[in-house]
């Protein structure tokens, strides 16, 4: 269970897809490749049910350096996890040093969602010993709404959930 309670009026606007937008950036900056290979594990690790994307074709997982090292203008591959039935999450092979990824919003309504996403920010913030930060579908990362905090070890609520 996380900190963020549904009922507190700004976790209900850093979870509002019109006031967030649907499709929030969620990122993991200052990484490297060994850092994407520490989540694809930690995919694997967790159970997750994934899959992953080149184009339209479905491939093994391999490894993030492979992934990673495919030419510039290749199309970016995706892996699509599942955490939950109803909730996709949707990484993206973008850049070697940060790592970028999708959720829903409207697939993370009610507590028991909330609670789940938490989980995945912080299964993650933890194995990178990283902040998992939360922008507003589009915005310019200036302002997370909320992200996993190293120092606090748990998911909180950001300057940015406070301005909107």
């Amino acid at each position: 269970m996380s900190d963020l309670r549904r009922h507190d009026p700004e976790v209900r606007r850093a979870f509002d897809p019109d006031l967030t937008g649907a499709l929030p950036d969620v990122h993991v900056p200052g990484v490297s490749v060994e850092g994407w290979q520490a989540v694809l594990d930690l995919v694997v690790e967790r159970g997750w049910p994934h899959t992953y994307l080149e184009g339209e074709v479905v491939l093994p997982v391999p490894r993030a350096a492979t992934v990673l090292a495919r030419p510039a203008d290749a199309e970016c591959p995706q892996l699509r996890v599942r955490p939950d039935p109803d909730v996709l999450v949707i990484f993206r092979f973008a850049t070697a040093d940060e790592i970028d990824f999708d959720v829903d919003l409207r697939e993370l309504q009610g507590q028991e969602r909330i609670d789940l996403f938490c989980d995945v920010l912080t299964s993650i913030g933890r194995r990178l010993g990283r902040p998992v930060l939360m922008n507003p579908e589009g915005g310019d990362r200036s302002w997370p709404l909320l992200g996993f905090d190293v120092e606090a070890d748990r998911v909180v609520l950001m300057s940015g959930a406070r301005e909107r």
